[in-house]
């Protein structure tokens, strides 16, 4: 698809910002709800926004070198950042723009052009089967190991990354994709110590044979946990997180000191002095990296160092990137600074906005009471103040209130005017109806009056625009006798809880999903697969499809009236192609959100990057749904 940058100017996109502005002010500044103005309409608004400042943008001429510098209030990992386990989505930004190479992988850039895969490692995008089931893949010749490894990368260490997935003790959050591969889940369950559906005839090839159909194959190898890694370091760090300190890398980045680490046996190996996970990670240049096996249009790979530091002051960060003092970051600006960038002409351009793919959700945990309830479960859907979530979080510009666990994009607005609760600023009335159903409503009033209603925790993120959401949490569940305490914590820790399921979390609120790629499976495999509920680093967190046995195996109670599954939903849906396929996902999300309802989708966001003066070229990536830190330039001149 053509892509073009129009540039924000003229009476009617400055009306359009003001009008934006004003509905982000409906409230107080911590999100409250006592104007509700300027509510939940406003998708052709966000659209024409993401027409004016999204995609690609150029200020001046982009030329080579230079340091780009990013922060952030934590380093957001969810397993160590070792690629096999690791979940974050500017985490994957960070390897695939920067680090890591693929079999296939993508352009990094804005839009349907950003979803398609293109040969990365391999010549081309595959040769499959008659039948479906084989995927043949060529190596390009050239593409070595960053240092200290110094060697041609084989097809041996493609499949050794494989042999990493189904490996229980590294911890990968994702092995389910690869369930359709022969032999990948005997290796998993400990029936086999190799997976004997990939195969390597030579060091240029590699062949997967397939148990099922999987159209959507190819998408699953350009995931960063099927990039080639070394054994010979690699097999030094088996414990989940552990490689991530050791990453020796493809792309056309590595961590700053790689070439220090000593890898002669795997008690010499001491972490890359380049990254840590509580100040942040340094990248340099890849003297291996040989920009002829890649392509200009996956990675422009222009500035000569990364800086992604670790700075737990969210305003200060903000403050620095409009001064010149930082480039850019992966958090969502605060409230107060969208309006500064939505009403001045001088700083609006370097606001960029772009598709979201994301929803961002409280979960409900169905083994812990009193969301065992599905009745309690949907009044806290209907009584939520969507509205006041919506300001809290700048406005129309930042998203649409939440209508179902899918973004209205991943369907291609197949769900644009579904409200099976509301998207407003709550039913109080409809919400006690719901609520009189429940056990947990003892005298049928419409109030959670037992036990279990009293003081429950939720676990939310320490900072805007999360922390603004907390009161209007509350106020809300309390309207229907749910008392809430919140918990605030950093995101990491956040994650790692929610990921969890032993500490048994009942509710939080600083959750959030982006795709894997563009299909909603990436939605309904890792979020409600019964499969993909794991002892350490879990997804599915309100555990949709847990059973007695397995409910026992990860140290959780499991309730009198068990849990829903949709495991044969997701059979079904997965070998479709075309719309059938579209038309079997939309029905199993509105399945998913009207008779589970295991979520209260706040928010279907957009995607929000301020860029600092210094930036002379800026992309998105549709994958990541981040910077596309692949396509950025910077202007050292122009740094402070």
């Amino acid at each position: 698809m053509a892509r073009r940058w129009l540039r924000w100017s003229g009476l009617a996109a400055l009306a359009l910002a003001l009008a934006l502005v004003a509905a982000a002010c409906g409230g107080d500044d911590n999100g409250g709800s006592a104007d509700t103005s300027g509510g939940t309409s406003g998708s052709e608004d966000i659209n024409a926004v993401i027409e004016q400042l999204g995609g690609p943008v150029e200020f001046g001429t982009p030329a080579a070198g230079g340091t780009y510098r990013i922060a952030n209030t934590d380093f957001a990992n969810s397993d160590g950042f070792d690629p096999t386990g690791e979940y974050f989505g500017s985490a994957w930004g960070i390897y695939s723009d920067l680090m890591l190479r693929t079999l296939l992988s993508y352009n990094h850039v804005a839009g349907n052009a950003g979803n398609e895969v293109v040969p990365d490692i391999a010549t081309d995008t595959g040769q499959v089967s008659d039948d479906g089931l084989t995927y043949t893949f060529t190596l390009k010749d050239g593409i070595k190991f960053g240092p200290p490894v110094n060697r041609a990368i084989t097809s041996k260490d493609i499949a050794y990354s494989f042999q990493r997935l189904a490996t229980p003790s590294v911890a990968a959050q994702y092995p389910f994709y690869y369930s359709p591969i022969e032999g990948f889940d005997d290796v998993l369950a400990g029936k086999a110590k190799t997976i004997s559906g990939i195969t390597t005839p030579d060091d240029s090839t590699i062949v997967f044979k397939l148990t099922e159909k999987t159209g959507d194959f190819p998408f699953r190898l350009a995931m960063p946990a099927t990039s080639p890694i070394p054994e010979e370091v690699a097999k030094c760090h088996t414990a989940a997180g552990e490689y991530g300190r050791y990453i020796i890398t493809t792309g056309p980045y590595m961590i700053d000191g790689s070439d220090k680490l000593d890898i002669s046996n795997c008690g010499a190996q001491k972490p890359i002095s380049g990254f840590n996970p509580n100040t942040g990670l340094n990248l340099v240049r890849n003297p291996n990296y040989d920009p002829a096996t890649d392509s200009p249009e996956s990675r422009s790979a222009l500035p000569d160092r990364f800086e992604i530091s670790v700075n737990t002051n969210l305003d200060n960060i903000f403050d620095k990137i409009e001064r010149g003092e930082l480039e850019g970051s992966f958090e969502t600006p605060p409230n107060a600074v969208l309006r500064r960038y939505l009403t001045s002409t001088d700083i609006r351009e370097k606001m960029r906005i772009n598709a979201g793919d994301r929803v961002w959700y409280a979960y409900m945990n169905l083994t812990t009471p009193p969301f065992d309830d599905i009745h309690v479960r949907k009044a806290m859907n209907l009584v939520m103040d969507l509205e006041g979530i919506q300001r809290a979080w700048g406005g129309p510009v930042s998203g649409l209130p939440g209508n179902s666990v899918l973004p209205r994009s991943l369907v291609g607005g197949a769900t644009d005017g579904y409200d099976p609760y509301q998207l407003g600023a709550g039913d109080v009335e409809a919400a006690k109806a719901e609520m009189k159903q429940s056990k947990y409503d003892t005298n049928q009033d419409g109030m959670c009056d037992a036990g279990p209603c009293k003081g429950v925790i939720n676990l939310n993120r320490n900072f805007a625009p999360w922390s603004s959401m907390s009161p209007i949490i509350e106020q809300s569940a309390s309207k229907i006798g749910v008392s809430i305490q919140t918990r605030e914590a950093p995101r990491t820790a956040v994650s790692t809880t929610s990921q969890t399921p032993s500490k048994k979390t009942p509710f939080s609120s600083g959750n959030g999903w982006g795709k894997d790629f563009a299909d909603p499976i990436t939605y309904f495999g890792p979020l409600f697969l019964s499969s993909s509920i794991l002892q350490t680093g879990n997804q599915n967190f309100s555990l949709v499809g847990l059973t007695a046995q397995k409910a026992k195996q990860i140290g959780v109670d499991y309730p009198a009236g068990g849990v829903p599954s949709v495991d044969a939903d997701i059979a079904k849906c997965t070998p479709l192609t075309g719309q059938e396929r579209t038309d079997c996902w939309v029905a199993l999300d509105k399945k998913v959100t009207e008779t589970i309802a295991p979520w209260v989708p706040l928010i279907d966001a957009t995607a929000i990057d301020l860029i600092g003066p210094a930036v002379t070229k800026y992309e998105f990536d549709q994958f990541s749904t981040e910077m596309s830190m692949a396509h950025v330039a910077v202007d050292p001149a122009l740094q402070k």
